[in-house]
């Protein structure tokens, strides 16, 4: 084996290289021999660059502020495996349904490291929350706030809980993904009052413990100022805040970190983000006489994303004469529907000819039954005929969460490679799973 990497060398997994047989290697494992043994479509997880990643942002964080707790974001993905391996890196968990707190429990993470953030929790989740013992639960709405404090009563437990609040700021990123602005379903705002009356109310609540604030500005943020400028605006508040009793012990700037998705893209380092958001930390406590809260970060994308690969086989090819030519794969809208619905932006090798300079330029198109099933539009390939492998990188994030079973396909398998051997965390769903829920 050849130690050459990829030409995306800040978009595939660390552990990337070329065999000598041209064959794209992930975690030491010949993806050739992956597609044979799990067959494609099939995600591929890379144990080092997970780790790589959750250690460089508890890192990059704890020597700048050592009162810091990193929380990975789970709706970037999860599953029992994927969590007992980041629990192991020394992460916490942020839970945004009753199934990831299922997961994240089934997979030995303690309640107490869990914070469970959502604009509409249900009463059925808020109970079995509390009941878990769960460490915090972000507080959403006035309506959440009541139905906790009723829940907690009846359980007759003290339950700590983050207000989520809006600072206004503007992230500059994808309009289904901006999450701290004033128009969001997301938080209580602070320019109309309302964030101010969800602190007075939490802290009069008898079975809620106010533990302090949490903010989160949208996904994915590549820009640092917005971090800076939203940090002293809440800390602004906090301030205000501790005159009527606010007692800020946690604080949450929330995540969003960026991934590179294509050469283009130039995500800041896990040091860029820690410095500017504990610079802006410090300031605003140092500006308004606070005292040292804990610190809480959320990268979850910047975790998994680049960790993960999708690999696919092609299929049918249709050219369109002085258009366009279509390269259809095995997959598509049902394993990654991210390009559909967001636009998103990929690159791709063939990668059982990974050492093959790109000279032609095709459309990846998924099978799905819609026009919109579109992987990559124009992308840079290597000459492809059927049954090649269509490599995909960047994809750990938001594509196997947000998988359907969309033309009743089954989701894909995910595999984690490390040191030359791969190992499932999930089995491709078969048609009996598809079935699994009907009722005759």
């Amino acid at each position: 084996m050849t130690t050459v990497a990829p030409a995306q060398t800040k978009i595939y997994p660390v552990t990337a290289t070329i065999n000598t047989k041209g064959h794209l290697v992930i975690g030491g494992c010949d993806t050739v021999a992956l597609a044979q043994q799990f067959s494609t479509p099939l995600y591929i997880y890379d144990e080092a660059t997970l780790k790589l990643m959750a250690r460089g942002f508890i890192d990059a964080f704890r020597s700048r502020y050592q009162r810091t707790q990193v929380v990975y974001a789970s709706k970037a993905f999860i599953n029992v495996g994927l969590a007992r391996l980041l629990a192991g890196y020394g992460l916490g968990f942020d839970v945004v349904s009753g199934g990831e707190v299922a997961v994240v429990r089934a997979a030995g993470v303690e309640p107490a490291k869990l914070f469970f953030h959502g604009n509409n929790k249900t009463p059925q989740e808020l109970h079995e929350a509390v009941a878990a013992g769960i460490g915090h639960i972000v507080v959403d709405s006035f309506h959440e706030l009541d139905l906790l404090d009723g829940i907690a009563a009846r359980e007759e437990r003290k339950q700590n809980i983050l207000v989520r609040v809006s600072p206004s700021v503007d992230p500059h990123t994808h309009a289904h993904t901006t999450t701290g602005i004033l128009d969001s379903k997301f938080g209580f705002p602070i320019e109309t009052g309302q964030a101010a009356e969800a602190v007075r109310r939490a802290i009069a609540s008898k079975n809620l413990e106010l533990q302090g604030l949490h903010f989160h500005l949208g996904s994915p943020i590549f820009e640092l100022e917005p971090y800076a400028e939203a940090i002293g605006v809440v800390l602004r508040f906090a301030s205000k805040m501790r005159e009527e009793g606010l007692q800020l012990r946690r604080f949450s700037p929330g995540g969003g970190f960026a991934i590179a998705y294509t050469e283009a893209d130039h995500p800041p380092a896990p040091e860029a983000y820690a410095e500017v958001i504990v610079d802006a930390f410090r300031q605003g406590l140092s500006d308004y006489d606070l005292p040292d809260p804990e610190l809480i970060v959320e990268p979850g994308r910047a975790i998994a994303g680049r960790a993960g690969v999708a690999l696919y086989t092609v299929g049918a090819t249709k050219e369109v004469p002085g258009i366009r030519t279509y390269v259809a794969v095995d997959g598509g809208m049902g394993d990654n529907i991210r390009p559909a619905i967001y636009g998103s932006k990929y690159v791709a090798t063939v990668a059982n000819r990974a050492a093959e300079a790109p000279s032609t330029t095709v459309t990846i198109a998924g099978k799905y039954c819609e026009s919109g099933d579109v992987l990559i539009r124009d992308a840079k390939l290597a000459p492809v005929q059927a049954g090649d492998l269509i490599a995909i990188p960047a994809s750990g994030a938001y594509a196997p969460s947000m998988a359907s079973n969309y033309n009743l396909n089954g989701r894909p398998p995910i595999v984690v490679v490390a040191d030359g051997n791969a190992r499932l965390i999930r089995r491709r769903e078969s048609y009996a799973d598809l079935m699994i829920g009907d009722v005759l």
